[in-house]
C-alpha cells in the first residue's frame, strides 16, 4: 500500500500531469485504484474496450500487438492512455514482464478531474503532441535510412 506522499510522487512523474498544481494532484492521487499484478499477467487485451490509465509503480510492463513489442513501460511512467481519451478498443495489449504494482485512473475519474482543473485538458494535449512529433520524427529517421 502506497502512503499519500508516495502516490503524489508516482502522479507527479506522469507527464501529462506535472505541470498541474500539488492540491489537484494530491486530490487526483487519492482517487486513483492502487492495483498488484502477477509476472505475465495480461492487463488488457488489444480490440478490448478500455476505460483506464496506468501508472507503473513497481515492475516492468510490455506492451505490445501480437509478438510485436511497442514498449516497455517502467516505474513511474504510463500506457493505456489512449482509452482515456476516446472510445475506441484497445490498440495494443499490455502484459506484466514481472509482478507490478500500478495505480489506476479512469475515464471517469479523469473526466470529473478536469471538470474541477481545466488545465489539465491543457497539459493533456501538449503531452499527446509531443508525442505524435516523436512517431513523427521516427517515421522520418526510418524514411530516410530506406
Amino acid at each position: 500500500m502506497l502512503t499519500s506522499v508516495d502516490r503524489l510522487l508516482f502522479v507527479r512523474r506522469v507527464p501529462i500531469f506535472k505541470e498541474l498544481r500539488d492540491d489537484f494532484i494530491v486530490r487526483l492521487a487519492s482517487v486513483m485504484n492502487e492495483l498488484s499484478y502477477p509476472a505475465n499477467y495480461s492487463i488488457f487485451k488489444q480490440g478490448q474496450e478500455g476505460r483506464s490509465l496506468y501508472i507503473v509503480v513497481s515492475g516492468k510492463v510490455r506492451v505490445h500487438i501480437g509478438d510485436t513489442k511497442l514498449a516497455e513501460v517502467e516505474q513511474g511512467k504510463y500506457f493505456g492512455e489512449m482509452a482515456v481519451f476516446d472510445t475506441q478498443p484497445r490498440s495494443a495489449s499490455a502484459t506484466t514482464m514481472e509482478p507490478c504494482e500500478c495505480l489506476e485512473l479512469t475515464q471517469e475519474q479523469l473526466y470529473e478531474a478536469v471538470e474541477e482543473t481545466p488545465e489539465i485538458a491543457v497539459n493533456i494535449i501538449r503531452e499527446l503532441s509531443r508525442l505524435i512529433r516523436k512517431l513523427n520524427d521516427n517515421i522520418n529517421i526510418n524514411e530516410t535510412k530506406n
